[in-house]
């Protein structure tokens, strides 16, 4: 019998985070730096929400105008109620789950506290991964 791959082996661990009282500027410079789309929010060390690249672009479209975005806070711009699980969720609840939502990602946390991060992107990694493992590309051999 085969085992599902587990939460842990595909998320994403020791994500970048951001403060609810950063910045725009540094909640960008922070996804742009590490190349991520969603940074977990925190107060006080507790996640208190997500914010996506998506947020922040639609905050500098509606603010094209002026193309300033000084007063901008990640607190102005963040989800609330953001997909927590923790790293013990079975990982096709988490993958069914998202896809029921229609969110791109869920925070991983384990007693409480920030491990992981899960997202549409390890998601399409993992199963890339298990495809390969289970059905693996024909040799040169096997072609001719």
């Amino acid at each position: 019998m085969k085992k599902m791959p587990m939460l842990k082996t595909a998320m994403t661990a020791f994500p970048y985070s951001i403060s609810l009282d950063a910045s725009f500027d540094e909640a960008s410079e922070l996804m742009a730096l590490h190349s991520v789309r969603h940074l977990p929010v925190t107060k006080d060390r507790q996640v208190v929400g997500v914010i996506t690249d998506r947020d922040m672009t639609s905050a500098m479209q509606l603010r094209s105008q002026t193309s300033d975005t000084s007063g901008l806070n990640v607190s102005d711009l963040y989800i609330a109620d953001p997909y927590i699980v923790s790293i013990d969720e079975p990982l096709d609840n988490v993958l069914l789950t998202m896809a029921n939502r229609h969110i791109g990602s869920a925070i991983i946390t384990k007693a409480g506290k920030l491990v992981g991060m899960f997202t549409s992107v390890d998601a399409c990694r993992s199963f890339g991964e298990y495809l390969r493992e289970h059905f693996p590309h024909p040799t040169d051999d096997e072609v001719a």
